[in-house]
């Protein structure tokens, strides 16, 4: 599934803001890679999720989340995936890219994120070919999964893309 001519603006628009309000605008809202959905539900592996992905024991069932506290659980749950990336990853990579990894490893988790082949290539400079190690990760419960495949088509597209023209 490509990425809307929406999101891929949007995301132009942001660029300048560098790859935290990027990833922010990737992954949040309506037009974000995630949906947002603002009751709980339980995701394709059973966890209970909300707003643009937010797990944790502080979801509340039933509740309304207004956008405004999907934004705050967004912008701090993306922390802990931008300290991660920022640490590992020990070549220049642009905000695209930078962007793109953020977003994936918001999604895998920070510790298969650090054993993965897709951050020993791109720590050896095969930049490509870590964005290709992106199509791998598509299986959740043991499933594949077409939501995970989707996503990850245009995480791999962002991390590629050298500039606008290219999303």
């Amino acid at each position: 599934m490509p990425m809307t001519s929406s999101l891929r603006n949007k995301l132009i628009a942001a660029a300048g803001g560098g790859a935290m309000l990027i990833a922010t605008i990737f992954l949040g809202g309506h037009d974000g890679v995630e949906g947002r959905k603002y009751v709980a539900y339980k995701d394709v592996a059973g966890v209970w999720s909300v707003c643009d992905g937010h797990t944790g024991r502080d979801i509340v069932r039933h509740k309304t989340y207004t956008d405004r506290e999907c934004d705050a659980l967004l912008w701090k749950d993306l922390q802990p995936a931008k300290r991660t990336v920022d640490q590992l990853v020990k070549v220049p990579v642009g905000e695209y890219q930078r962007a793109a990894l953020y977003s994936f490893v918001f999604n895998v988790g920070s510790d298969a994120f650090s054993k993965s082949t897709l951050l020993r290539k791109l720590n050896k400079g095969d930049h490509a070919g870590a964005c290709e190690e992106m199509r791998r990760w598509v299986y959740a419960g043991g499933m594949k999964w077409k939501g995970l495949q989707n996503r990850r088509e245009m995480e791999r597209s962002m991390c590629l893309a050298e500039g606008e023209n290219d999303l």
